[in-house]
């Protein structure tokens, strides 16, 4: 049965780099930033998803889709605006 965990490689060696999680929590870092400059938009696209999913109707597909574009474009200029 020590076998088992023989596939696993060694602790030196990693399957996808350690510069990957690094990005990725730089990221994360900036995420609070970005959700700052864009306030409005995201308020916005909650009053929007709130009004569409209040009542007996279910939430349909591209409901607040205008609004989701607003903020998605005001995250990615957020995004390239935050230094790095």
């Amino acid at each position: 049965m020590a076998a088992a965990w023989a596939w696993r490689r060694p602790c030196g060696e990693a399957m996808s780099g350690r510069g990957v999680w690094l990005r990725a929590r730089a990221r994360l870092r900036r995420f609070p930033a970005a959700l700052a400059a864009c306030g409005d938009q995201a308020a916005a696209y909650g009053r929007c998803v709130a009004a569409a999913a209040a009542g007996p109707a279910e939430l349909r597909r591209d409901a607040c889709l205008e609004e989701f574009q607003a903020l998605r474009e005001c995250f990615a200029r957020a995004a390239k605006a935050t230094p790095k």
